[in-house]
């Protein structure tokens, strides 16, 4: 059975792939909803520090200039950990720029907001906690395919899905061509 929202939230804007990525889940509670906004982790833990002084003429430049990056990585692996993205396992997900398919032991209804915690591996990697409504329910041998559509999401947001999407669609067509 396919339990669905007719609604213009279901229609596909966007590229989608079928990809593996650490992603977690978890159901968010009628309470939360009104709290809940998307976000880059680790952009928190490095907003409001004071910048150091100009380094212009100072001899160490180069070297406090390297342990300044050097403590940034630490300080965002910190708030990954601690936000638990360190633990995430390799889940089947089909993402896009609006919304995400997976699969789930756990059964959601219509309209249900999940929380998901993922790491993009790009260029550039991004862990990520976004939110989506569920907006389709289709039951398999063994669990449901949920598919949700993305809310509470910026663009800067949207723009690195889309960017990760874009990027994997090149990487399986650049196979596909060393392959013929």
């Amino acid at each position: 059975m396919i339990e669905t929202i007719p609604d213009t939230l279901s229609r596909r804007e966007y590229s989608r792939v079928d990809v593996y990525i650490p992603l977690e889940f978890r159901l968010v509670s009628k309470e939360e909803c009104g709290l809940v906004k998307s976000r880059i982790s680790g952009d928190l833990m490095l907003a409001d520090f004071n910048l150091m002084p100009p380094l212009d003429d100072h001899p160490q430049k180069e070297c406090l200039i390297l342990l300044n990056k050097k403590l940034d990585s630490l300080i965002q692996m910190l708030a990954l950990q601690y936000e638990g993205f360190h633990s995430l396992h390799f889940k089947y997900a089909s993402i896009s720029g609006n919304g995400m398919k997976f699969s789930s032991q756990q059964h959601f209804s219509l309209g249900d907001v999940i929380e998901f915690k993922m790491i993009l591996t790009m260029h550039q990697s991004v862990a990520l906690c976004v939110y989506g409504k569920v907006i389709r329910v289709e039951n398999q041998t063994s669990g449901f395919i949920i598919t949700v559509c993305l809310i509470k999401i910026n663009d800067v947001i949207r723009d690195r899905i889309i960017q990760f999407v874009f990027e994997m669609e090149r990487d399986m067509l650049r196979g596909r061509r060393k392959i013929i």
